[in-house]
């Protein structure tokens, strides 16, 4: 189950955004397994995808679209396959794919932006994916926000979606929804899973690009299941200018409300991953202050927050404070002074002057990590530089789920 998440009751619909999808039976039959998103002409579309050397043909397809600077009209992602590490045909397929669904909207196949997410190393099922589009393409409504969330779903518990509503200072109101699908395979680099974020905000094409990046820089790349990177890990952000009346730049107060707005709406998604880890039952947030810089705290974060050693004694129920100490000092913190580092879990401090605090209780330790969700805090003690990222614990179902995950 996952940790103090529920699906969406709702999304609001963002105008100039269509979402329908279908049952391809890409891995298996009895579920929708397949989203068309069509976006309305003047749609602008930043996207940040991994850096893992083996990206996917999906992703590969992305980043040359994007670059080119063509108009984009259309996601199309499907669930169960993720077209990764199947060569100049996983590239073909892709493409085959796109074309379908240009031809279900009437667009250019180059303004088809595709997304893949399951198993590695298998050809997609083209003939049965592309018999889908049409059937896809026929659903498609504005308010199909929670249709999309479970369509793209794999080893997730609950769908994931987020949406907030801002007033800019002509008296517009803004939209920003956003849904996103991964509990897996999950240590983001530049961004993670798969997100699908729209705003009817009238962002510039530079404007879209910031706000997108920053975003991701303040959530989904702060976030750990497991320590993997996957091959297809992709976030898009579409605005599609129907609100407001000028278009928004960096330099604009407007434009730092909507940022606001897709921040917080990539926050909460990226915490929804986390908290629906596989087999998670833990909900950890790592804290580490004191760094001499931010790329030093977010080390010592991540050494922490992907540590099996420190994520089985989570789920155990174990304070084991050594494990943090390890995991601390570990993380190769140049000239680190053991003396001067402080942690705490929650308001019980743990280590103090290179050793266990005064204070500290093994019951006090055990009542934090009791809870379902609790802070390790981390003061380096050498300079004023933070980072913070959320993790979970690693339970027996973690390693079934994967255990299982092709059969």
């Amino acid at each position: 189950m996952p940790v103090n998440l529920k699906a969406p009751d709702s999304l609001p619909p963002v105008p100039g955004v269509r979402l329908g999808t279908a049952e391809a039976a890409i891995k298996k039959p009895g579920r929708e397994d397949l989203l068309l998103v069509a976006l309305a002409p003047g749609t602008r579309v930043a996207g940040v995808f991994t850096r893992n050397a083996f990206a996917a043909a999906p992703v590969q397809l992305c980043r040359e679209r994007l670059g080119a600077g063509r108009e984009v009209r259309a996601w199309l992602v499907n669930s169960g396959n993720a077209n990764a590490a199947t060569g100049g045909a996983g590239l073909a397929d892709a493409r085959a794919c796109c074309a379908a669904a240009a031809q279900a909207l009437a667009c250019a196949p180059e303004q088809v932006l595709p997304f893949s997410t399951g198993v590695i190393g298998q050809r997609l099922p083209v003939e049965r994916l592309c018999a889908a589009i049409p059937r896809a393409a026929a659903a498609l409504r504005e308010d199909g926000w929670i249709a999309a969330a479970r369509a793209i779903m794999t080893t997730d518990t609950v769908p994931k979606g987020a949406s907030r509503r801002v007033k800019l200072s002509d008296g517009a109101s803004v939209t920003v929804t956003g849904i996103a699908k991964g509990v897996g395979m999950i240590r983001p680099d530049l961004a993670t899973l798969l997100a699908f974020v729209a705003t009817d905000a009238r962002l510039s094409p530079a404007a879209a690009r910031s706000a997108l990046s920053a975003a991701v820089a303040q959530s989904f790349n702060c976030i750990s299941v497991d320590g993997d990177t996957s091959t297809n890990d992709s976030c898009v952000l579409a605005a599609t200018a129907r609100a407001g009346t000028r278009e928004l730049d960096e330099g604009a107060a407007d434009y730092r409300v909507v940022a606001a707005a897709i921040e917080e709406v990539c926050v909460e998604l990226a915490q929804a991953c986390v908290r629906d880890g596989e087999g998670a039952t833990k909900f950890v947030t790592v804290e580490v202050r004191g760094a001499r810089h931010a790329d030093e705290a977010r080390r010592v974060a991540y050494a922490i927050a992907d540590s099996p050693l420190v994520k089985t004694a989570l789920f155990a129920g174990d304070a084991n404070w050594g494990r943090i100490v390890m995991a601390v000092g570990k993380a190769g913190v140049e000239s680190l002074d053991p003396a001067r580092v402080r942690i705490a879990l929650d308001e019980v401090p743990l280590v103090e002057n290179g050793g266990v605090h005064p204070a500290y209780r093994e019951e006090l330790g055990a009542a934090v990590v009791a809870r379902p969700e609790f802070a390790i805090r981390v003061d380096l003690g050498r300079g004023a530089a933070r980072a913070r990222v959320w993790t979970c614990d690693f339970s027996y179902d973690y390693v079934r789920i994967n255990a299982e995950y092709r059969t």
